[in-house]
């Protein structure tokens, strides 16, 4: 990264990495502020001479269609506002630790405000088509290693609703035989995932036809070069290829995702009466407002609670 301009940058990416932020969570930091510098470039715009006016429009950049990526080549689409949040707290990071440092900087973190989010329900599944996502491996792939593997790999991530990340590194010294799961997380934070007795029977199954006894990882490729290495797994690409074909494949209404049955994982727990605290913990989130993002869309959960305590009920 070319720091010229941002003063103690490299300070500020250090102190991340020894506070044990992850390596992704490094990169995007450094990401987002190269963005911001390419702004100041772009503008001649010296760091010492930020004020209110830059960061207004900064903002009103990082929402047009003018706006470089990191690597200074064109967008083609509009960031999201929650993109755009992102970045802004990127730099509401940087400029706190330069204050912090006693450095004088020419602006403050509270100067540099989020812009607004949409306020919408987010649409989850029906049980039932998340079921039939689930079985699809078995009725659609015609290899049927792949299918038992595919099928394991559904069945775990709705049994744990742990992240596509959390599911691709796990290894097969991390599962025991009662089907509880060692999971590492974001930020090197460390749970452990439970998978019903239903995802441990095709877990089970799958490993008893699995083979590549060197592999690290649990889930492995079948096809391709250099299969037999310890560190060879999945990718999440094609993870996500396959959900999308299955999705297509049944010809169902609505986006699923690996992230999307995560989701419907939180939503699903919340509509039986499973405390948000729980959840909480299960879903690996460090801030309980993180999890409401994801229960506080459980419309029946709600209509099932007024319908239940309102006093007026009968």
């Amino acid at each position: 990264m070319n720091k010229t301009n941002l003063p103690l940058v490299d300070d500020f990416l250090l102190n991340l990495q020894s506070n044990n932020y992850s390596e992704e969570t490094l990169y995007n930091y450094e990401r987002d502020l190269e963005t911001f510098l390419n702004f100041l470039k772009e503008n001649k715009i010296e760091f010492k001479n930020v004020n209110k006016r830059t960061i207004l429009n900064y903002k009103a950049y990082l929402n047009s269609l003018d706006r470089k990526t990191a690597n200074k080549k064109k967008t083609v689409r509009k960031l999201s506002s929650y993109s755009v949040n992102r970045i802004l707290s990127a730099l509401r990071s940087y400029i706190k630790f330069l204050i912090d440092m006693d450095y004088d900087s020419s602006i403050s973190p509270e100067m540099i405000k989020l812009i607004k989010t949409p306020s919408k329900i987010s649409r989850v599944s029906e049980f039932d088509e998340i079921v039939k996502l689930i079985e699809s491996p078995t009725k659609f792939e015609k290899n049927k290693k792949i299918a038992l593997r595919n099928r394991a790999i559904l069945e775990t991530f709705f049994s744990t609703g742990i992240r596509i990340s959390e599911l691709l590194n796990i290894k097969l010294t991390e599962i025991d035989k009662n089907g509880t799961i060692f999971i590492h997380g974001k930020g090197k934070k460390e749970r452990l995932a439970y998978l019903t007795p239903r995802a441990q029977k095709y877990v089970t199954k799958y490993l008893e036809i699995r083979g590549n006894p060197d592999s690290l990882y649990l889930f492995i490729p079948f096809a391709g070069k250099n299969l037999h290495t310890k560190n060879k797994k999945l990718s999440a690409n094609y993870l996500q290829a396959k959900i999308k074909r299955y999705r297509e494949l049944l010809d169902l209404n609505i986006p699923v995702s690996a992230h999307k049955i995560r989701h419907a994982y939180a939503t699903y727990l919340a509509e039986n009466g499973a405390s948000p605290a729980a959840i909480q913990i299960l879903l690996g989130h460090e801030s309980l407002d993180t999890t409401t993002r994801y229960v506080h869309v459980s419309n029946k959960y709600a209509e099932k609670v007024q319908k239940k305590f309102h006093p007026l009920k009968d």
